[in-house]
């Protein structure tokens, strides 16, 4: 096993880092409250500079802009970015757009990547993943799929309910999970719908437990008699439930790179409190307590980067299917240190990391949904116990 990065790779990192902490970090309050009032001059500024730099979009092809990374080129630098909540968005490398890249570069006609995935990633467009229903519709059982998309001449009509579908309120397109048969394994299908067609209808964003911050907002939406042609089918009829794991498995990953970004940079601003503040008598880094969070902390962080960096190598080889049970393993340890570095750091600061002086709260309200978002925790549970006593799932690798 070889850690050491390619001379080029460990370049853009360090000018990723830089980039982050010196013009994104410095302007991340700017960004979050022009974004209250639907203004983005700071964001685009800074996107130009990024843009100007070669670094936009970095992970795709070089045909569609990028540097052609690959994931693991995206773990490098997607930690990076995740070290400000508005890094990943910066970079145009932020949920769900960027699993939509991926997606549609995968699955997607040369109609489809013209008509949508060219504009996408030029950042000309956002768009929405429509997979999640209210109950009793599909959540993290996708055998509830109640939405449905019937045949109708040359081409199809969609009847359904969606919500949580992330920034669908402001999107150009969606992808849109449906039901098309009742075949076990084939009864779905993913289609391209304009998000203003007609029949289309954004009924509110969701208040969630997070201030909506940037594309994260979760649209609830209804389809009415949507029609849509057959090239609006992504992939085949009866593929849905393929590329939904096609997509889903990258996408946990790149959570988690962001994720493990924010952690360290968590743990880094309790370093520079617990050193200098003092405490009955001694500094707090002094005291065995804090000592047993930062060394619990730091153990975590390491070990959910080498689940990441040991999926995506497989991934990278080609071994999508092998790799979901691990990719399960590093989505829960990394939505639950991310949760528990935070609630650590609000406890070490005391009324200080409690008070919005401070991040961590406002983080901690958007880390929560980690552990539930791209499958709960009990899911991910559920495939490695299924894996590991049926299929003799390797954890010496």
């Amino acid at each position: 096993m070889d850690f050491e990065l390619k001379p080029e790779l460990a370049a853009l990192r360090k000018q990723v880092r830089a980039f982050v902490d010196e013009r994104v970090i410095p302007n991340e309050r700017k960004i979050i409250d022009e974004d209250r009032g639907k203004r983005y001059d700071t964001l685009r500024a800074l996107q130009g500079e990024v843009r100007a730099a070669g670094l936009f979009t970095p992970h795709l092809p070089v045909d569609f802009g990028g540097r052609g990374l690959g994931i693991m080129g995206m773990c490098v630098l997607f930690r990076e970015m995740g070290r400000s909540p508005v890094g990943a968005r910066v970079f145009h490398c932020d949920a769900p757009d960027q699993g939509n890249m991926d997606l549609l570069l995968n699955a997607g006609s040369d109609e489809i990547k013209r008509r949508y995935l060219k504009p996408l990633t030029a950042g000309e467009i956002t768009s929405g993943f429509s997979m999640t229903e209210p109950a009793p519709g599909a959540g993290a059982d996708p055998s509830n799929l109640k939405t449905r998309a019937t045949r109708d001449g040359a081409g199809w009509v969609i009847d359904g309910h969606k919500w949580f579908t992330t920034g669908g309120g402001d999107a150009a397109f969606l992808i849109v999970m449906a039901r098309t048969s009742e075949d076990p394994k084939r009864a779905a299908s993913m289609f391209i719908v304009d998000r203003h067609a007609a029949g289309v209808k954004h009924v509110r964003d969701v208040g969630v437990m997070g201030e909506p911050l940037l594309a994260h907002r979760e649209a609830e939406m209804t389809f009415t008699g949507v029609r849509v042609g057959e090239e609006a089918l992504l992939g085949k009829e009866g593929d849905g439930l393929r590329l939904a794991q096609l997509r889903l498995v990258p996408a946990r990953l790149t959570h988690c790179m962001r994720w493990l970004g924010l952690a360290d940079r968590t743990l880094d601003l309790c370093k520079q409190y617990i050193t200098t503040r003092l405490s009955f008598g001694k500094l707090l880094a002094q005291h065995q307590l804090v000592q047993h969070m930062i060394a619990e902390n730091a153990s975590a962080i390491h070990a959910g980067n080498l689940m990441t960096f040991h999926c995506a190598w497989m991934l990278e080889r080609g071994l999508g299917k092998e790799a979901r049970p691990y990719s399960s393993m590093a989505k829960n340890q990394v939505a639950r240190l991310l949760c528990k570095t935070l609630d650590d750091a609000i406890q070490m600061h005391g009324a200080l990391g409690y008070s919005d002086d401070m991040p961590f709260a406002g983080w901690y309200k958007h880390a929560r949904a980690a552990r539930i978002a791209d499958g709960p925790d009990e899911v991910h549970e559920v495939v490695i116990a299924r894996e590991f006593l049926t299929a003799g799932l390797n954890l010496l690798v």
